[in-house]
């Protein structure tokens, strides 16, 4: 891809006109790599129109002949994979590997929907009352909309527009305008693999855009993933002006140790989901909880050098465990949050600040860092702060780490590392989280169950893929029919012979 990007419409590239960019960022070198079109309301309203126009072909298209689509897409991804991460590293700073995971979840929801002639069969019931049968069925609901974050510009995005375009309706991306090429290079792919024009577009903009979106009575649906303060806006927007809305916010997931579980187990898992993509990524595990004074202390004995250790890195780097944060803007954020753990009392065990990698020092680094001694009223355990910093909360008993979980506005995840089985069950039945794990850090649900928080991680009723995001991009119609039969007795149902006939 050139310097310049643009948008996807109706099948086509087509040049930004409203005369407002964006820059996008290499977050390891720090420099400007493209320019991003910025949408004006006259040109979302173009791409309102393509959708509109080729909904009413799309979604009478039989589900079979749109899951080929779908299989077609899947295997285009497959080819394109390393191209994809690619994408995504350059201009989110992620590792190549962390690229593929996340391109590789996404994927799963492409090959679930490629089942959708199943997941939209309806149910029938004979002779509800004399003569009359009623049965139900699932049709788009039509023009829909996906608002998308950066920390994932693949995944999140995969996670939406193939349930809706399998369901029939079209879609119109609006990515994260910091690493909007993955999205770009989809829609291309889609195209290829037989998608209709119109069907799915990619419009990059920043709040007109959104609010265009919001407001245009065309669109009936909306998807967002992103920060809660944006996603209540969102939520609220666009239910007042008449849409269905699913709105997955903020998280602050904690981790709880019990004294039984295996430590070994436990701080690798803590490494991966608390510094993984560079902790920017709305599963993450930001507070890590021991039970009781043991465990903490040999917690931070084993998780300090890891930290410490931790190998930093461009994403072209294949040994690099860890990337850069995504903007200036974002290392700025995150080193404040730092400063204010520390002036809060929390004391310090690792601190990520400062770091400068040889040939890179323009790049937004942010290093591991580790919090030990943390209280549940200081910043950094209440804020998300969507970056590689780990808060250690000390608790006396599992009914005090328990309350920790309970008492949070968050609700996205929460895992539970133990042996013990009274433990495990009484905390996934009780903590009120939409995602839980037993022995497993980042409780993410395979594509055909479905994702989605409780509390202030989720606005709506619906979470997002598996049968959730099914029933989110379809509406319910119940038919009750009655036909009077029309034999009568004596009725003649043979040929007749002779002149009446004709013959």
């Amino acid at each position: 891809m050139g310097r310049e990007l643009w948008h996807f419409i109706d099948g086509e590239r087509v040049a930004g006109t409203s005369g407002r960019a964006g820059d996008v960022f290499n977050p390891a070198t720090g420099e400007v790599s493209k320019s991003v079109p910025l949408a004006n309301t006259d040109e979302v309203k173009k791409v309102i129109t393509a959708a509109a126009v080729a909904l009413p072909a799309w979604s009478t298209t039989p589900p079979a002949k749109r899951a080929q689509v779908m299989f077609n897409f899947r295997s285009l991804i497959l080819k394109h994979l390393d191209e994809l991460a690619e994408l995504v590293s350059s201009e989110h700073g992620k590792t190549l590997e962390d690229a593929k995971g996340s391109i590789s979840r996404g994927l799963e929801v492409v090959e679930f929907v490629c089942g959708v002639p199943q997941l939209l069969k309806g149910h029938y019931s004979e002779s509800v009352a004399g003569d009359v049968d009623s049965y139900a069925l699932r049709q788009p609901v039509g023009v829909c909309a996906g608002i998308t974050p950066f920390n994932f510009p693949a995944m999140v995005p995969m996670w939406m527009f193939p349930v809706a375009i399998a369901c029939g309706n079209t879609f119109i991306l609006k990515p994260s305008e910091k690493d909007p090429s993955c999205a770009l290079r989809l829609a291309e792919l889609l195209s290829e693999a037989g998608l209709p024009d119109g069907c799915f577009n990619v419009i990059n903009g920043d709040k007109e855009a959104v609010d265009a979106l919001l407001s245009d009575p065309t669109v009936a649906a909306v998807s967002f993933v992103g920060s809660t303060a944006i996603g209540r806006y969102i939520y609220e927007t666009g239910c007042r002006n008449g849409k269905r809305v699913q709105a997955l916010c903020g998280a602050k997931n904690h981790m709880v140790i019990m004294p039984d579980a295996d430590m070994d187990q436990a701080v690798d898992a803590v490494m991966g989901a608390a510094y993984g993509s560079a902790g920017e990524r709305c599963m993450a595990v930001s507070v890590a909880v021991t039970v009781g004074e043991e465990t903490g202390d040999e917690f931070i004995k084993r998780v300090g050098p890891r930290v410490q250790n931790l190998k930093i890195g461009p994403y072209t780097d294949p040994l690099a465990e860890m990337g850069p944060v995504i903007t200036r803007e974002s290392k700025e954020r995150i080193e404040r949050y730092i400063e204010e753990g520390v002036t809060s009392g929390a004391e310090l065990i690792v601190d990520g600040r400062g770091l400068q990698l040889q040939g890179y020092e323009d790049g937004f680094f942010v290093g591991g860092t580790l919090f030990d001694g943390v209280t549940s009223g200081m910043s950094i355990y209440c804020d998300e702060i969507f970056g590689p910093v780990l808060s250690t909360v000390r608790a006396a008993s599992y009914a005090d780490a328990k309350q920790l979980v309970l008492d949070h506005e968050y609700g996205n995840g929460a895992a539970i590392f133990t042996r013990d089985g009274d433990t495990a069950r009484d905390f996934t039945q009780s903590v009120n989280i939409g995602m839980v794990g037993v022995n497993v850090p980042i409780p993410v649900p395979v594509a055909y169950h479905s994702f989605g928080g409780w509390k202030a991680s989720l606005f709506g009723d619906h979470s997002i893929h598996g049968m959730e995001g099914v029933r989110f991009y379809t509406r319910l119609k119940t038919v009750t029919a009655r036909w009077p039969s029309g034999i009568k007795e004596g009725a003649v149902f043979n040929f007749h012979s002779g002149s009446d006939t004709g013959h």
